[in-house]
C-alpha cells in the first residue's frame, strides 16, 4: 500500500502543461517537443481544421475541446481547469520552455511557499527575424496553482492577484521563447480583430481627445527609446510605431463606439 502522504508529495510537485490552440499546426510540433518531459500536457482545441490534433496525438496529449471564439482568454479557464495537476504551465501554440526554465519550475514547486500563487515568466520576441529588445522582458502570468487562478475572458488580461513572483529579466535563459515572427500583413490582420476585442473591457472608460496623441506617443517612446527597441535598427523602430499605431486604433474604435451608443450620436444625426 502506498503512504498518502508520499503520494500527495509526489501529486504536489507535478506540473501540467496547458495549450490553447486552433490550427496550429505551424509550431505546434516544437511547442511539444520542449514540454514533453513534464508530467501532463492538455490540448484545449477550438475544431482545428489543420493537422493540430494528429500532431498532439502523436505526443501522447489529452484533449479536450473548446467552441470557437476570436481570441484565446474565454478559454482559459476551462482549459485551465481541465489540468489534473495543481500547478499548471500556460503556453501558447507558438511558444517554447528551454529545459533551464523546465527544471526551474520544478525546482519552484519542491520550494513554493503556501502564500506563493504564481510566477511571472520573462518572453523574448521576435519580427522580422530580428529579438526585440523593445519588449522584453514582457512577463506574463503562466505558471501558477490551478484553483487559485481565474481567467478573464477579456482579451489581454491576465488574473490580478497576490502572492505572484517575477523572474528577474536577467534571466534570458529561463525566458519563454515566443516561436512567432508574424509579417506585418499578419499584424494588420491581428490588429484589427485584438482592438475590436478590446472595447467591451474599455468601452465605460472616459476617453480624452488627448487620448489619441498621448497613448500611441507614450508607447512608441518606451519601445523604441526607454527600452532600447533603437537597437533593433529599422525593424525596431517599425515594431514600436506598430505598437503606437494599435494604442490609436484602440482608441478610435472605443470613442466611435461611444459615439454610437449614445445621444451625442443620435443628436448630431437630427
Amino acid at each position: 500500500m502506498v503512504d498518502s502522504s508520499i503520494e500527495k508529495h509526489k501529486t504536489s510537485t507535478q506540473i501540467s502543461v496547458v495549450i490553447n490552440t486552433y490550427n496550429a499546426e505551424k509550431y505546434l510540433e516544437k511547442v511539444l517537443d520542449s514540454v514533453k518531459q513534464f508530467d501532463e500536457i492538455v490540448i484545449c482545441d477550438m475544431f482545428s481544421t489543420d493537422r493540430t490534433l494528429e500532431i498532439a496525438k502523436k505526443y501522447n496529449c489529452r484533449i479536450v475541446f473548446h467552441k470557437k471564439e476570436p481570441f484565446v482568454e474565454p478559454a482559459r479557464n476551462f482549459a485551465i481547469q481541465s489540468a489534473s495537476y495543481e500547478w499548471v504551465l500556460l503556453v501558447d501554440a507558438d511558444e517554447v520552455i528551454s529545459d533551464e526554465l523546465r527544471r526551474y519550475l520544478y525546482e519552484f514547486v519542491q520550494n513554493a511557499k503556501e502564500d506563493v500563487m504564481g510566477l511571472k515568466i520573462p518572453r523574448r520576441n521576435f519580427f522580422m527575424g530580428r529579438f526585440m529588445h523593445g519588449t522584453y522582458p514582457d512577463h506574463i502570468l503562466r505558471f501558477f496553482r490551478k484553483n487559485k487562478i481565474v481567467w478573464p475572458s477579456e482579451i489581454h488580461l491576465q488574473p490580478q492577484v497576490d502572492g505572484i513572483i517575477k523572474i528577474p529579466a536577467k534571466h534570458r535563459e529561463l525566458a519563454i521563447l515566443h516561436l512567432a515572427d508574424e509579417s506585418i500583413e499578419e499584424l494588420i490582420t491581428k490588429m484589427n480583430i485584438y482592438t475590436t476585442g478590446e472595447i467591451p473591457k474599455r468601452k465605460d472608460k472616459g476617453i480624452k481627445f488627448v487620448s489619441l496623441f498621448t497613448k500611441p506617443s507614450f508607447t512608441f517612446f518606451k519601445i523604441y527609446i526607454l527600452k532600447g527597441g533603437f537597437r533593433d535598427g529599422k525593424p525596431g523602430f517599425i515594431h514600436a510605431c506598430f505598437k503606437g499605431m494599435y494604442k490609436f486604433i484602440m482608441v478610435s474604435k472605443i470613442i466611435e463606439y461611444q459615439y454610437r451608443n449614445n445621444n451625442y450620436w443620435r443628436n448630431s444625426q437630427k
